[in-house]
């Protein structure tokens, strides 16, 4: 999430997306931008998702907050958080990857020894649920 004071007119954009989005059922859970020294010549930049994203495996899990657990991301941090809700005798929940296939790229989040089913996406898939609204306007 752009910083209001910062970034005021990226903050707005990120602000009705939001809306937009939430109106449609989807959870946001933002994470403020970090902005180095020399912002704006050096962008602004995401932080701590992979974490965010990690504990939410593994907290959820224990909260038996879904039972299938799908992950979008090929971020390899990700794989302690997945391999400890999988080998936990005491959690029931399914952890599933989904990752693009095209013929130029075909890569996926796994764990050695370990079957993980795989949602693969396409292009078709993006186009169906790619949002080209221009929130800024």
């Amino acid at each position: 999430r752009p910083d209001s004071t910062k970034d005021p007119k990226s903050y707005a954009a990120h602000m009705k997306q939001c809306a937009s989005w939430q109106a449609q059922g989807v959870t946001i859970l933002p994470r403020t931008l970090r902005y180095p020294r020399n912002w704006p010549s050096v962008k602004a930049e995401e932080k701590g998702i992979d974490v965010k994203m990690a504990l939410d495996i593994v907290t959820m899990a224990i909260d038996d907050s879904y039972d299938i657990g799908v992950v979008v991301s090929g971020d390899t941090d990700l794989r302690p958080a997945i391999e400890y809700v999988l080998n936990s005798s005491r959690l029931s929940n399914r952890i599933e990857v989904a990752a693009w296939r095209s013929s130029s790229y075909r890569s996926r989040l796994s764990l050695p020894g370990v079957r993980i089913w795989c949602h693969w996406l396409d292009r078709s898939i993006y186009d169906r649920l790619a949002d080209s609204t221009d929130y800024a306007r």
